[in-house]
């Protein structure tokens, strides 16, 4: 028991009903992804409270936390950016995004790899995740190009090991996916040239817009199906996602950028270290 002189310590020293209101306005302005700093006088003070005021930093991220939420980082370059622990109300499951995306099964993990081959092509080698100041550059038929690339590549690893090519129902891994999408139209067909929604770049071109909505992405022209540079939110995302299987396996197919927003793949070099930044995901979970 308490004794009667003694007062509890308080969790936060100094820190007042008013300054949990500012800790949680700072969480709030990190979940909206397009709001940057520079543009809100308001949220750029709260940062630079969360830098200059340990107890106040404390109880942000202690609001974080209790919202199941994990913060990435605190900076003026990404804001408060945060991302969703797997069991946060807050969090954006892949297959609730695919579910909205396409109903048909098959789409819906063609969906999840237009997403995977967008991180990889972003960022491709451990390097770029770990440069604050790296910008990825990314089109749609580039992604298209690169996936069937390692489609090709993947087909041809299976002929060697003398694989039956064709996946079996929910055989994980992206062995299951490269036939589906190789046989996939890259454009559909329509009159007016448009390209399908359940074509290989319809595809991409929806993963693409559900980036940018997120403030993960910024569209930057038209050419090439649609160009995109990557946002310091979405590096520190894919920094969360780097260690997953689905990634490594792609990215030890040999990924080599160029300067289009394309790629092309080379046999990986055995000397090359091709282990991405541990412990830094795409806001979805499966």
């Amino acid at each position: 028991m308490t004794p009667p002189d003694a007062a509890p310590a308080p969790a936060a020293p100094g820190m007042t009903p008013a300054d949990a209101a500012d800790a949680a306005r700072l969480v709030a302005f990190g979940l909206q992804p397009k709001l940057l700093p520079a543009r809100d006088v308001e949220y750029a003070e709260l940062l630079r409270r969360h830098r200059d005021e340990p107890a106040f930093a404390r109880l942000t991220d202690a609001v974080a936390a209790g919202l199941g939420l994990i913060v990435l980082e605190v900076s003026t370059r990404a804001g408060m950016a945060v991302t969703a622990a797997e069991d946060s109300v807050f969090a954006v499951r892949m297959g609730d995004y695919a579910r909205r995306a396409a109903t048909d099964s098959a789409d819906r993990f063609l969906h999840g790899l237009a997403h995977l081959a967008v991180a990889a092509l972003a960022f491709p080698r451990p390097e770029d995740l770990a440069d604050d100041g790296y910008i990825g550059r990314v089109t749609v038929n580039g992604v298209d190009a690169f996936v069937r690339q390692a489609c090709r590549r993947l087909e041809e690893r299976a002929e060697e090991q003398g694989e039956n090519t064709d996946p079996t129902t929910g055989a994980p891994g992206l062995e299951s996916a490269w036939r589906v999408y190789a046989r996939r139209s890259a454009t559909g067909a329509t009159k007016d040239a448009r390209r399908l929604a359940g074509s290989t770049t319809g595809i991409v071109g929806k993963a693409a817009a559900f980036l940018v909505d997120s403030g993960f992405l910024q569209r930057t022209g038209d050419e090439s199906g649609g160009t995109y540079r990557t946002t310091a939110r979405y590096q520190l995302q894919v920094r969360d996602m780097a260690a997953s299987a689905a990634m490594a396996e792609l990215l030890e197919l040999g990924v080599v950028p160029v300067s289009d927003g394309g790629a092309t793949l080379l046999p990986p070099d055995e000397s090359d270290d091709l282990d991405l930044v541990a412990d830094a995901g795409l806001p979805f979970h499966s």
